[in-house]
């Protein structure tokens, strides 16, 4: 799958540190290092519980919690790179979407959707490169009374801000669905006012599939991934990403 746990492990206690620093709430690390069983940090824990997206009103909570984490998250820099980590790792300047495409593995380059893929990604290049938390989802967000802890940035990097609101679209229509909500029930009105980029959401998509099962990648045809990235309506793309979504979990996809 191409996963660097040890990479992974030395980011996140580096971002940890800086966003701690910019007043996030965030984790302490208490201590990280790697032995033989593999990578492993000590956090201390934070007061709060997970966001919740079981009613409508949890979900317009939700995304306001992630509106109000972006507003301070997403600071574009001068002289800031596309990469993994918060920190510019040298060599030369990566390209948006070549840092999009490199997360995908190797086995995704013949699909007959890779060259459509790649080159509806390229506009993305006219983006402010940003700080990124990387794996927003429900579980990662803590609320307690009014205060908002962020946890688990192992996936943090520096790129467009869409691709963050991309995670949270995914993974809230994923998991509503994965919990036997019907397509037509996913409350789309409440998450066109995240920020909407069609081929980031289609490249979220195939993301998902690549870190399933070896199989799983070949399920998606190219028509679908061509018709998911070619949208320019928020809603219209959100509808079509959950009728892939249930399809592909209807053939036994893992969540």
């Amino acid at each position: 799958m191409g996963i660097d746990p040890e990479g992974r492990r030395r980011r996140e206690a580096d971002t940890v540190r800086r966003a701690a620093h910019w007043g996030l709430s965030v984790p302490e690390v208490l201590a990280t290092g790697r032995c033989d069983a593999g990578s492993w940090s000590v956090f201390r824990v934070l007061p709060g519980v997970p966001c919740s997206v079981r009613t409508g009103q949890a979900v317009e909570e939700y995304v306001g919690h992630v509106l109000g984490l972006a507003e301070r998250l997403h600071r574009p820099t001068p002289g800031l790179t596309p990469g993994s980590g918060w920190t510019n790792e040298g060599g030369h300047p990566a390209l948006q979407h070549h840092f999009l495409l490199n997360q995908l593995s190797p086995r995704c380059r013949p699909q007959p959707w890779w060259a459509d893929l790649a080159a509806s990604l390229q506009p993305l290049q006219s983006h402010p490169v940003v700080y990124l938390h990387g794996d927003l989802k429900p579980e990662h967000l803590l609320v307690d009374d009014h205060r908002l802890s962020v946890v688990d940035w192992e996936a943090s990097a520096r790129g467009p801000a869409v691709v963050d609101y991309a995670d949270v679209v995914f993974h809230l229509v994923r998991d509503l669905l994965y919990a036997g909500v019907k397509p037509s029930l996913v409350p789309i009105d409440l998450i066109t006012r995240l920020p909407f980029c069609g081929p980031v959401l289609a490249w979220r998509l195939l993301l998902w599939l690549d870190r399933r099962r070896p199989q799983d990648i070949d399920l998606i045809a190219a028509r679908d991934v061509d018709r998911l990235a070619a949208e320019d309506q928020a809603a219209a793309a959100y509808a079509s990403l959950a009728r892939a979504v249930s399809a592909l979990r209807a053939a036994g996809v893992p969540r």
